[in-house]
């Protein structure tokens, strides 16, 4: 089974290359992306019904044994971050095709964004934390090449601040490396689990800890590091505004998730404190800064800071149910993000512009685009049955069975909140009349960009209602990603053998012993 682990690696990469091979052949271009794209979304599939089938999948790259060798680890949680990887890469393809023009295909965009998949999918897989910093470098690189694609001011200064924050995100996150390796000799995390567990100074694992924090906290763009989201999300090609949207903040929530249930777990009164009050700030700030914007593109821009919160706040309570709702919250908003962002790139097309005040009337003339935008937004806000009530539900349950009334009532507060912005695109764009001064609305769209532009946001849009429909089987999905989470023993024992199970165990039994020893009788 290892070769399901790497070719959900190695298949964007070969894409890319070609890609770049054929840049004078833009029918080629085309075809290689959307073959590869298929392959991956089949390979990711595979994979999930593999470790849905057999649990978790481990392999060690060159047959090195781990921990001195390169894992690759495919656990629930990693498996359906793959395949909704998939799923979005050829949603955005498609997409791209009557989006995307010739010249930016020529400068390299099919690659770039096949390069920027092969990232992903390698964070998602690797088993240790220095792989994890090399995938999100391909990540940086490629996505600052799409972000620059074209090469207007606005997308060289959002670049730039862009790029800026990544880069102190990326000294951070290999200080932390650093620091890790010199205490205890290795960078694998599953090997991590056990040797923190045998350091003395546990104060200095606290301290990188904060340090890790930090690092994925800008990001995942967490207040009060979310400056460079907003001010650059809304400059590239609407194709790539929704791969960033739905992808790149959610590979930081991802690597938050991971090391904060399987590395640093050795003083979660204190570090978890720390991720509850983010994620509260986190979605009050972004809401609030979306209810203030009147562009399209910068309200949902905001409104990914503000669900990035409810990601956090799951992982911030560390019970098994919100740990859940935290990875239930994960899939369904990648799903609705990036469809929101492809329901806009339609907008300015049939509307003219992404400017609310220079928008109106796209219900009575394009009653379907209304429809599509209604149910990506209003699962965002939370309205049953769509997939976002029952994300919501699950983590204010949670909170308030952790006693955490505060951040429930926040959570409840933002999602009203998130319903005035979904309220205000809504009766702006499609319900009010077009103003004058905006205008006549362009040409509608011609019969192949129809589909290449609503065929993926009509089958992400029925995806989103599926999940609310049909909820127990994604529910049962997060709860078995949350119990692997929350209980590491069979992802250690996959990674390092029974040796590695058999140390974890002396080092737990050992721990209880000398607690037995500390306690008065």
């Amino acid at each position: 089974m290892s070769w399901l682990l790497v070719l959900p690696i190695i298949l964007p990469m070969i894409a890319a290359v070609l890609g770049f091979i054929l840049r004078g052949n833009l029918a080629a271009q085309r075809v290689v992306s959307l073959a590869a794209a298929l392959g991956l979304l089949g390979l990711s599939i595979a994979l999930m019904a593999a470790v849905w089938q057999d649990g978790i999948l481990a392999a060690q790259m060159g047959n090195w044994p781990a921990p001195f060798g390169i894992s690759l680890v495919a656990d629930h949680l990693s498996a359906v971050m793959v395949l909704i990887t998939a799923i979005v890469g050829l949603a955005t393809v498609v997409y791209a095709f009557g989006d995307v023009g010739d010249k930016a295909v020529t400068y390299g965009f099919h690659p770039l964004l096949h390069a920027l998949l092969c990232g992903v999918c390698g964070a998602f897989l690797t088993g240790d934390l220095f792989n994890l910093y090399v995938w999100f470098e391909v990540m940086l690189i490629a996505s600052f090449a799409l972000l620059v694609l074209g090469g207007r001011r606005a997308q060289l200064d959002g670049a730039v601040k862009y790029v800026a924050l990544n880069l102190i995100a990326t000294i951070l996150f290999l200080g932390g490396i650093g620091l890790l390796y010199g205490l205890t000799g290795t960078l694998n995390m599953a090997d991590l689990h056990i040797r923190l567990q045998e350091v003395e100074n546990q104060g200095l694992v606290t301290v990188v800890a904060v340090m890790f924090i930090v690092a994925f906290g800008i990001k995942s763009a967490v207040f009060p590091l979310f400056f460079w989201l907003p001010a650059s999300y809304h400059t590239p090609k609407v194709a790539v505004s929704a791969i960033f949207s739905g992808l790149l903040t959610k590979v930081g929530v991802y690597a938050l998730i991971r090391c904060f249930t399987l590395i640093f777990t050795g003083d979660v009164g204190y570090t978890h404190e720390i991720l509850l009050w983010i994620a509260g700030l986190t979605m009050v700030t972004g809401v609030l800064g979306a209810a203030a914007q009147n562009e399209l593109r910068r309200i949902l821009s905001f409104h990914i800071v503000s669900q990035i919160g409810y990601m956090i706040l799951g992982l911030a309570l560390y019970t098994p149910l919100g740990i859940v709702g935290a990875v239930f919250y994960l899939v369904h908003h990648i799903i609705v993000k990036a469809n929101l962002f492809f329901v806009s790139g339609v907008v300015n097309r049939v509307g003219g512009s992404f400017e609310l005040k220079r928008l109106g009337d796209l219900y009575r003339y394009h009653p379907l685009i209304a429809v599509l935008f209604f149910i990506p937004a209003f699962s965002l806000a939370g309205f049953p049955p769509l997939s976002g009530f029952w994300a919501k539900f699950v983590l204010v349950q949670a909170s308030i069975e952790a006693e955490g009334y505060v951040i429930a009532a926040v959570a409840l507060a933002v999602g009203l909140l998130t319903i005035y912005s979904m309220t205000k695109i809504w009766l702006n764009a499609f319900w009010k009349a077009r103003p004058a001064e905006a205008g006549p609305p362009p040409a509608p769209l011609s019969g192949a960009q129809r589909w290449f532009l609503l065929g993926p946001i009509a089958a992400l849009a029925v995806m989103t209602v599926t999940i609310g429909l049909f909820v127990e089987p994604f529910y049962q999905l997060a709860e078995r990603s949350a119990d692997e989470l929350l209980n590491p023993q069979p992802y250690v024992a996959a990674v390092l053998g029974e040796d590695g199970l058999a140390r974890m165990t002396s080092i737990s039994l050992a721990g209880e012993e000398a607690e037995l020893l500390e306690t008065p009788e």
